[in-house]
Formats: structure tokens, C-alpha cells, sequence
């Protein structure tokens, strides 16, 4: 039987505070599903999985990302298929967010307020990650 698998990748990604001194997570909202998500994608065939995740945050937010920790693995299933998304720890780089038609607004939060906005419970578990990549309380 082949694998059916969906394969994707994403960051977590990250900056310092332009106020303060703690970290602001970027989190994407997607009018298709009216979700609010780190940035993922699928992979293009043939792609690997870091590549594709920094490709991924390049479109989804406009900005470049310094990749950093491997982050857990997501795994679940999106209809009867099973997907899995690879994702890493990424510092934001340069960049400017402009609205396209997979994501239209993006917002910077602290790690509590993102985990509250994030839509699915499976992706606050990847703040915490991150956090803990860092060496962050």
C-alpha cells in the first residue's frame, strides 16, 4: 500500500520584543479555515522539510527566518488521510507582511496570548517547545 501520508513543515516564528524584553510569536490567520496557525505548508515534491518550512514562512508572513531547534512533530488526520508537519524554532529575519489570499493579517503575541489565540490545542503545545528550546520560563 502506498503512503497517503500528507507531508508538511512550519516554524515557530519568533522575535524579541520591540517593547520590553520577553518574545513575540507569529502566528498567520487563514480565511479559508478562519483559523489562526504558526506558518506550515505542504512540501513540493521533492522538497525537504526545513526548506519547505522556511519557504512557508517567507510566503505565508512575508519575512525571512533564522532557523533554530528542531521542534516536536505534529501528527493527525485531515480527513481519513494522516499528516505529519515538521516543524523548527525560527527567528525572524527581515521582512514585511503584505495580505495574499491564503493569509490575511498576522499577528505578533507573547507566548501566553498566543497560545490562547491559536486555534487547534495541538499547536500551543509547540509554544511551549519553544519556550523550552530557548531556555525560556
Amino acid at each position: 500500500m502506498a503512503d497517503d501520508t500528507i507531508h508538511a513543515a512550519g516554524c515557530v516564528l519568533w522575535r524579541r520584543s520591540p517593547v520590553g524584553s520577553g518574545l513575540e510569536i507569529c502566528l498567520v490567520h487563514r480565511p479559508k479555515y478562519d483559523d489562526w496557525s504558526h506558518p506550515k505548508g505542504k512540501l513540493k515534491r521533492g522538497e525537504d522539510s526545513l526548506t519547505g518550512a522556511l519557504r512557508e514562512v517567507g510566503e505565508e508572513t512575508g519575512y525571512g527566518a533564522a532557523p533554530g531547534a528542531v521542534l516536536p512533530t505534529l501528527r493527525y488526520l485531515v480527513g481519513d488521510r494522516p499528516k505529519e508537519v515538521r516543524y523548527w524554532a525560527a527567528e525572524a529575519a527581515d521582512g514585511h507582511f503584505t495580505p495574499n489570499d491564503e493569509v490575511d493579517r498576522v499577528l505578533w503575541l507573547s507566548p501566553v496570548a498566543a497560545r490562547h489565540r491559536l486555534t487547534q490545542p495541538r499547536d500551543r503545545d509547540l509554544v511551549d517547545a519553544l519556550l523550552d528550546a530557548l531556555h525560556l520560563p
